[in-house]
Order: structure tokens, then C-alpha cells, then sequence
């Protein structure tokens, strides 16, 4: 009798572990962060962005609607995609460039690449470059645009991966000499330091995953280029008036499931302190 409750329990414990492990990695949670800066103009206090990253193509049931669904109750001002939408593995351009429709109907949209990105032959590449052209994103390609609010503009930058260019080494050049409030997107958050002396105020990423695999009270296992228990695996990371923001994307790529580590839009608030 002992024996049969057991085996029952085991198999019991089982069931709920796969269960849970099988919702989070298709239920996709929404994390907002509200970011105080002493010298926010007023114009721009209660600036909603919108974070997507990592999408790697994510085709599960029901995540597109979760996305798109929760972005659009957000409301948010502008809506960022900051790299790997598609996975160089397994490239199925047209999963993310239906995402990116439906999310340009939204709010403005402004994207980066990544290093899956940098991974695509030529004519994938360009196959997604024009299909988020023709849908009205901002392709942003170590160059700056603005977005104007109550009168007020902040610039958002725009570096590609290291893959494809060298333009986290230009940054400075890139970013300026600049007054007005400025929004960087980049995929890596392992540049920290360089984030934080470039003059840019925020700073959106991703890449990291979240760590694929996080533990109670540790984080992350591991992440591309920062190895294991990464510094910057999620969340944000604020330092006076500079934060990078570390979201742990919506899809997988090389490990195809998530442990403890649901996938996350990030929803961002500016707030004047």
C-alpha cells in the first residue's frame, strides 16, 4: 500500500512539473518598471514604452495574441523590438513580420537587430528588413530618430549586434552631444559600462533570456557572452540618472525550453523624480 502511494505521489509530482514547466513557456507575463530622472522634461512624465525581444519566430499556441493583446491594453507611446525576431535556425520570417503588423497598428514601432539577425544569409536578411520596412517600423542602424510627445522630443537610438557592425564602438559619435531626453536600443546588455558613459539615459536590451534557466533567489543560469550566473540577465540595472532595462525575451533559440522563466514583454514608465 505504501509502495502504490508513492508511485502514485511521484507520478502526481511529475504531472504538475510538466504541466507547469509546459505553461510557462507559452503563457507570456507583462513586467512594468516605472524609471524615476531628476531632469525628465515635464512633457514626458508617464512615457509608456513597449518591449518585445527575442522573439526567435515564437509560433506556440496563443503567445501572438498574448503579445499583441497585452501591448494594446497597455497603451503605450512607442512600441520596441530589440533584436533576435527571427531565429537564424529555424527562419520563418513571415511568424514575426505577422507579430510586427499587428503591433504597428498600436503605437509607432522601432527595432534593432541581433545576432540572429547577423546570422541570416543575405536574403533573409533582407526579406525582414523590407517586410518591417513596409509595415512602417523605424529600422534603426547605428542612427537616431525622434519621437515627439506634448511638444517634447526624445531621441531613440539604435545600434545593430556587433555581428553586423561595430557601432556599440561608436556609440559616443552616434548617440552625440545630445540635451534631449535619449532612449537607446541595443541587443546586448553585457556593455554596461559603455552604456553608462555614452550619454544615453536608458538603455533597452535583451539577448540574455533571462538566463534560460533561473533559480529561487540566484537568477539566471546562463546567457550568451556573459556565461554562467550572468551580471545582467533581467530586470533593470540603474545607476543616478542612467538604467539599462534587460528584458528575458518572448521565445527560445539553441535550448528550447525555459525553466522558472516565463516569457516577458516589458512594459517601461517614465517618471519625472
Amino acid at each position: 500500500m505504501k509502495k502504490r502511494i508513492i508511485k502514485i505521489s511521484v507520478i502526481a509530482v511529475g504531472v504538475i512539473f510538466a504541466v507547469w514547466v509546459l505553461l510557462t513557456n507559452i503563457l507570456v507575463g507583462f513586467t512594468e518598471y516605472t524609471i524615476e530622472y531628476a531632469d525628465l522634461p515635464d512633457a514626458l512624465d508617464g512615457f509608456r514604452i513597449a518591449q518585445v525581444s527575442d522573439l526567435h519566430n515564437n509560433d506556440m499556441w496563443g503567445v501572438k495574441e498574448a503579445v499583441v493583446g497585452g501591448i494594446r491594453e497597455r497603451t503605450p507611446d512607442i512600441i520596441v523590438l530589440t533584436g533576435d525576431l527571427v531565429d537564424s535556425n529555424d527562419t520563418k520570417t513571415e511568424v514575426s513580420l505577422e507579430l510586427v503588423k499587428e503591433l504597428c497598428e498600436i503605437a509607432p514601432c522601432y527595432y534593432v537587430t541581433g545576432n540572429h539577425e547577423g546570422w541570416l544569409e543575405d536574403d533573409d536578411f533582407g526579406k525582414l528588413i523590407d517586410g518591417l520596412s513596409e509595415n512602417g517600423v523605424t529600422i534603426l542602424r547605428d542612427e537616431t530618430a525622434t519621437f515627439s510627445k506634448n511638444g517634447e522630443e526624445i531621441v531613440i537610438a539604435g545600434i545593430d549586434d556587433p555581428v553586423l557592425s561595430r557601432g556599440i564602438y561608436r556609440l559616443s559619435e552616434i548617440a552625440g552631444d545630445e540635451e534631449r531626453f535619449m532612449l537607446l536600443l541595443s541587443h546586448r546588455p553585457e556593455f554596461y559600462e559603455v552604456y553608462k558613459t555614452s550619454g544615453v539615459q536608458l538603455v533597452l536590451s535583451g539577448h540574455a533570456h533571462g538566463g534560460q534557466f533561473r533559480l529561487p533567489f540566484i537568477g539566471g543560469i546562463y546567457a550568451p557572452n556573459q556565461g554562467f550566473f550572468p551580471e545582467y540577465d533581467s530586470g533593470v540595472y540603474q545607476d543616478d540618472d542612467f538604467a539599462l532595462v534587460v528584458s528575458r525575451g518572448v521565445g527560445n533559440s539553441v535550448i528550447t525550453a525555459r525553466f522558472n522563466n516565463m516569457p516577458e514583454v516589458v512594459m517601461v514608465e517614465l517618471a519625472k523624480k
